[in-house]
Parts: C-alpha cells; sequence; structure tokens
C-alpha cells in the first residue's frame, strides 16, 4: 500500500468542504466518496436505500435502543458500522480516495496514508453559499447553517476522540473564506503532495 493517499475531510456547513474535496480528489486523481456512497452500500447489503439515508450519521435514541455485549439494536449504529467496514474495505483494498464527513479520521486514523483536513469559512461567506446553492432566504440560510453544523457536531463528538472543528485534531485546518475555493483546494494539493515527497505517509 505504499504511496496510498487517504484523506479525509471535515468541514462546516457552507464552507465548500464537499466541493473541495471534489477537486482535489480530480486533481490527484484518485477516488472521491460521499453521501452518494450510501447508495452503493444499500444495493450491496440489499436495504432499502430510505433507510441507510435515514439514520446516515444520526445517534441513537437511549431509551429506544440498548448494546449487549457490544451488540447494539440501534438502527443508527448498525448504519454506522456499515459505512466503517464499507470504508475500511475500500481502504484494505489499497485504493487512494478522498472522504468526506462519516467520520473518516476515525476509522482511518491508523492508515499510513491517511491526512486529516478541516475545512472551515466566515459566517457571511458561508451564508451566502448556502443561499444560493439552496435558493433560501439570509434568515433560513442562516438557521440551516446552525442546525447543520450542530447535528455534525454532536455526531462527530458522540463518536470520535478529537472535537469538531478543534484544529489539534487534525493535520490541516483552513478558512476557504480566506482563500477561495480554488486556492484552497491549490494550497490542500500542495500539503498533500509535499507530504509525499517528504515520506511522511
Amino acid at each position: 500500500m505504499k504511496n496510498q493517499i487517504l484523506i479525509t475531510i471535515g468541514r462546516e456547513f457552507g464552507s465548500a468542504g464537499h466541493e473541495i474535496g471534489e477537486c482535489i480528489a480530480k486533481k490527484l486523481g484518485i477516488g472521491f466518496y460521499d453521501r452518494a456512497m450510501l447508495y452503493e452500500l444499500a444495493s450491496n447489503l440489499k436495504i432499502d436505500e430510505d433507510i441507510i439515508e435515514k439514520y446516515d450519521e444520526r445517534n441513537r435514541v437511549p431509551f429506544l435502543s440498548r448494546t449487549v455485549r457490544n451488540y447494539s439494536n440501534s438502527l443508527e449504529d448498525m448504519v454506522f458500522e456499515f459505512q466503517k467496514n464499507y470504508i475500511s474495505e475500500k481502504a484494505d483494498s489499497g485504493e487512494s480516495f478522498v472522504l468526506v464527513g462519516r467520520c473518516g479520521e476515525l476509522i482511518l486514523k491508523d492508515r499510513p496514508g491517511h491526512i486529516s483536513i478541516f475545512i472551515l469559512g466566515n459566517k457571511e461567506e458561508k451564508i451566502a453559499r448556502i443561499k444560493e446553492k439552496y435558493n433560501l432566504n439570509t434568515y433560513d440560510a442562516y438557521w440551516e447553517m446552525v442546525r447543520s453544523d450542530r447535528k455534525r457536531k454532536i455526531y462527530h463528538n458522540s463518536r470520535c476522540q478529537g472535537k469538531w472543528g478543534d484544529p489539534r485534531a487534525y493535520d490541516m485546518c483552513i478558512n476557504s473564506s480566506s482563500f477561495g475555493v480554488d486556492n484552497t483546494v491549490d494550497l490542500l494539493v500542495y500539503y498533500i503532495k509535499a507530504r509525499l515527497s517528504n515520506s511522511q505517509i
């Protein structure tokens, strides 16, 4: 698995993290996995796509679930394990890829080729991007940003050791508002290639 590259991206809602991740994958000529992998996962497991999507990146409800001998009857936990196994199998195959969200830095943290990145942004720029992408007014865009980030933070912190967005938990944190999407992509690609050339992964 020499020279395998495994990039995991955490991101604030509206920071263009998904777009940046996709561009990085294209520039490096490697795979890209995001929410779309749920449909392949559902097909492989012969499970209804709606079930996988409904419980994706959600925490279990304590009073509706129980764990016995490390086995949980929570659908949220089951979907997480399905995704974890799927991602691990991709990495085991030797494939290089970019993964957005889904606690990727936890699942791939011990892999030699892993680099974890967190992308944030300024409030004004994030709201403007959300308004344009989802055709929302300023008020609704703001609250969509707040709700989405709160959901991501709670989910991430319930499963990962490092705190969501804490720079100590990632190899690189970058503000996409400071550089713009294209320059952020170029800076991150440069960083990734530098890590490779220095034989640090």
